[in-house]
């Protein structure tokens, strides 16, 4: 399904405008005053567009660089507005901690979550996510614990081709593996040019999809390193907590892997827990969101000729019942596919 073009208007102050906007918005259904968890705050865009709708807005990114943008915006909605810093897997705690769903207050009436890395992430050369501009291989969301750099240079071969083959969906995980570890003997890795250099030279070239054959190494290690899946199991758990009956999760995603744990969330959370749709639901098993049909919905034609990272963004979103919360399943969700490796904490 499609969905609108980005709404004027409504984006971050330094101009930027999410993908799928006015979906997003419409999923949401903000009335004056709806407390909303930004779970994914970035550049603030979607914030900003809640801020204009009339929402109170609780604000969560990781990365520090972030959470200093979002001093803007408590500048100026100083009653509406908070920014957190810390894991969206947390977003219940961490909301509970701004004042939703603590102390009387209810919780909250809507979570959206634009999973993934951020335009202003990939586009800032230091923080070593994209090899279009040459910069340290650091791929760190947080700026703590271990980063790209480490994982290539000390991970061993089988486990780099469970990372880029899994993780990355790179079908010649294993030769670009062999090839870093011939690289890394000879010299440590230690920029974003030099790791995209020995990846293509190791896969050779484009294929049909004419991407940059290093686009899902890096992939693969930008989600290992930050675990970006298992992460985003958590958060819709904690948004599943958080959420006031008639709330809603919404949630964009960018690529197949991410979108699949969302779907799986979404379609077992909307049935009983044996399964079925039409017998009697087991005390406890209840559907915990309804959901409504025409998902996923994707950009139209004029916001990917605007924003080419739309291309591939899928959004899906749900409304929250009032049955009680299920316990998590990380690996029926598909948010552990290299189950038994260390993570990446072992290579810091």
């Amino acid at each position: 399904m499609t969905g609108g073009s980005a709404r004027q208007g409504t984006s971050a102050p330094d101009g930027h405008v999410p993908v799928l906007l006015d979906p997003v918005l419409k999923a949401l259904s903000i009335t004056p005053d709806a407390r909303i968890v930004d779970g994914t705050f970035g550049a603030g865009g979607y914030s900003a567009a809640i801020l204009a709708a009339g929402g109170i807005v609780v604000a969560i990114d990781r990365d520090p660089d972030a959470v200093a943008r979002g001093g803007a915006f408590a500048e100026n909605w100083p009653d509406r507005f908070t920014i957190v810093e810390g894991r969206f897997a947390d977003l219940d705690v961490l909301a509970n901690a701004a004042g939703f769903g603590s102390e009387g207050v209810p919780g909250a009436d809507g979570v959206v979550l634009d999973v993934g890395v951020s335009s202003m992430q990939l586009d800032t050369p230091t923080r070593g996510f994209s090899f279009r501009l040459d910069g340290p291989l650091d791929m760190r969301m947080s700026v703590a614990g271990a980063s790209a750099a480490d994982v290539v240079n000390r991970a061993p071969v089988r486990d780099l081709a469970m990372i880029i083959g899994r993780l990355g969906e790179e079908k010649k995980a294993g030769r670009i593996a062999r090839a870093i570890d011939k690289a890394r003997q000879e010299e440590p890795f230690t920029g974003t040019s030099q790791l995209a250099n020995v990846v293509a030279a190791a896969a050779g070239p484009k294929g049909p999809q004419r991407i940059h054959p290093a686009t899902r190494t890096f992939q693969g290690l930008r989600i290992f390193v930050n675990r970006e899946l298992e992460q985003l199991a958590l958060a819709l758990a904690a948004a599943e907590r958080l959420l006031v009956s008639g709330g809603r999760l919404v949630v964009v995603a960018f690529h197949s892997l991410e979108d699949r744990i969302v779907k799986r969330f979404l379609q077992t959370r909307s049935r009983t827990a044996a399964g079925s749709r039409h017998g009697p639901p087991i005390p406890g098993e209840e559907p915990t969101f309804s959901l409504t049909r025409g998902q996923p919905i994707a950009a139209d034609d004029d916001e990917i000729d605007a924003n080419p990272r739309a291309r591939s963004a899928r959004m899906r979103f749900g409304t929250r019942t009032d049955a009680p919360e299920r316990p998590i399943d990380l690996v029926a969700l598909g948010a552990n596919p290299i189950a038994g490796l260390a993570g990446p904490e072992a290579y810091a």
